[in-house]
C-alpha cells in the first residue's frame, strides 16, 4: 500500500492489487511439484511410466516391457554406449541394426509444464523424430525434470558448453489421434515408455 494512501486514510476504497492479477490458462500451475506435473501432463499425453527406486528395479522394468511386446531377441536401435548392458543381458542386436523393432535411449531433459520429453543431436544423431521406429524406450532419471522448455534450452547451453548439440526437438504425443486435430498437425505420434530413476 503506498504512503499517500496511508496518509489521507483511504484503506477501505483500495482494492489490493494483488488478487485481480489473473493468470493465464496455460501457465503451469506453480503450487503443483514438477514430478507430480509431468507425471501428470506425460500421462495424458498417452505415455507410458514407469518409475524405478533403484537399478535393478530400471533392469527389470525394461525386461517387462520387453516381454509386454514380444521384443525379445529382436533388433533395436540405440546409439548410447551407457544402455548398452540393458540389452547385452537380454541379447538384443543393435550393431547395424537394419529392422530395430524400437528406439532405446536416454533423453536431455522431462519437461513438466507440457509432459514432454526433450532430446538433442546426443541422443538422436541426425535422425528426425519420424525417422526412428514408432516404439521407444526411454531411460531417464528424476534429476532431468525441469519445469519448462527454456528451462531444458538453459541446461543444454550449460552442459555443453564447447559443442553445443544440434537436433534439438522434444516429443509430447503418444497415441495416435482418433481424428485429425488441428493442435498435433505436423507431429507423429510415438508408442514410449519412459522407465524414471530415482537419483534425487
Amino acid at each position: 500500500m503506498n504512503i499517500f494512501k496511508k496518509i489521507f486514510g483511504k484503506q477501505d476504497e483500495t482494492v489490493d492489487q494483488d488478487d485481480n492479477v489473473e493468470t493465464s490458462q496455460y501457465a503451469p500451475d506453480i503450487n503443483t511439484p514438477v514430478d507430480e506435473l509431468f507425471t501428470i501432463n506425460f500421462k495424458n499425453n498417452g505415455g507410458k511410466f514407469i518409475y524405478c527406486s533403484n537399478m535393478e528395479e530400471a533392469h527389470e522394468n525394461f525386461e517387462n516391457i520387453l516381454e509386454e511386446n514380444d521384443w525379445f531377441e529382436n533388433e533395436v536401435q540405440c546409439f548410447d554406449s551407457r544402455l548398452f548392458n540393458f540389452l547385452d543381458e537380454n541379447r538384443l542386436e543393435y550393431k547395424n541394426a537394419t529392422n530395430p523393432s524400437f528406439f532405446f535411449t536416454a533423453c536431455e531433459n522431462l519437461i513438466a509444464d507440457e509432459g514432454s520429453i526433450l532430446f538433442s543431436s546426443k541422443q538422436l544423431k541426425q535422425f528426425k523424430i519420424d525417422e526412428l521406429p514408432t516404439n521407444i524406450i526411454v531411460y531417464a532419471s528424476t534429476s532431468q525434470l525441469l519445469m519448462t522448455k527454456g528451462d531444458g534450452l538453459r541446461s543444454i547451453k550449460t552442459k555443453y558448453d564447447k559443442e553445443y548439440p544440434t537436433n534439438i526437438t522434444a516429443i509430447k504425443y503418444f497415441e495416435k489421434t482418433k481424428e485429425e486435430d488441428f493442435l498435433h498437425y505436423g507431429s507423429c505420434h510415438k508408442n514410449l515408455y519412459l522407465i524414471l530413476l530415482e537419483d534425487l
